[in-house]
C-alpha cells in the first residue's frame, strides 16, 4: 500500500510524517524504515526505526532510489513499513519520472506499507498519482 502526504513547503508534512512513524513504532510488530534526505528526523523519531539517509548513499534520482529500496528490503525481510521524506528532492522535482517511479514502487512493496511526503501542490500531481493522496 502507497500513501502520499502532499503540500506546499512548510505545510506540515515532514511533522504528519514523524507522528506516523512514532505511531507505528509503537503498534507495529514488524521493522520499520525511515527514508530522508538529510537528517532532519533524527531527535523526531523513536530510535527503534531505523533512520536512512539517502545523501550518505551519494544517490540521486528515481532508478537508484528504486535499486536503494529494493536493497534495503531485500536485507530484511521483517520490514512492514517504509517511510520517505522528501520524494521530489530524490527525484530532481521530475513528475513524469515520480510517477513512473511509483508504478514500479507499487509492485516492488506490494507486501509494505510505504508513506512518501510530496512537496507539490495537489493538483499538480499527475492523476494517476492522485488516489495515494491521504490529506
Amino acid at each position: 500500500m502507497i500513501e502520499f502526504i502532499v503540500g506546499a513547503k512548510g505545510s506540515g508534512k515532514t511533522k504528519t510524517l514523524a507522528d506516523m512513524v512514532n505511531t507505528a513504532a509503537t503498534e507495529t510488530m514488524g521493522n520499520i524504515v525511515c527514508i530522508e534526505k538529510s537528517m532532519k528526523l533524527t531527535y523526531d523519531i523513536r530510535h527503534t526505526v531505523r533512520l536512512i539517509d539517502v545523501d550518505e548513499y551519494n544517490i540521486s534520482g528515481y532508478e537508484q532510489f528504486y535499486g536503494f529500496i529494493a536493497g534495503v528490503l531485500a536485507g530484511n525481510y521483517d520490514i512492514t513499513e517504509i517511510y520517505i521524506d522528501g520524494i521530489l528532492r530524490i527525484g530532481a522535482h521530475d513528475l513524469g519520472g515520480f510517477e513512473k517511479f511509483i508504478e514500479q514502487l507499487s509492485v516492488l512493496c506490494n507486501n509494505v506499507k510505504v508513506v512518501l511526503t510530496v512537496s507539490e501542490k495537489p493538483e499538480r500531481l499527475p492523476v494517476s498519482l492522485r488516489q495515494y493522496q491521504i490529506n
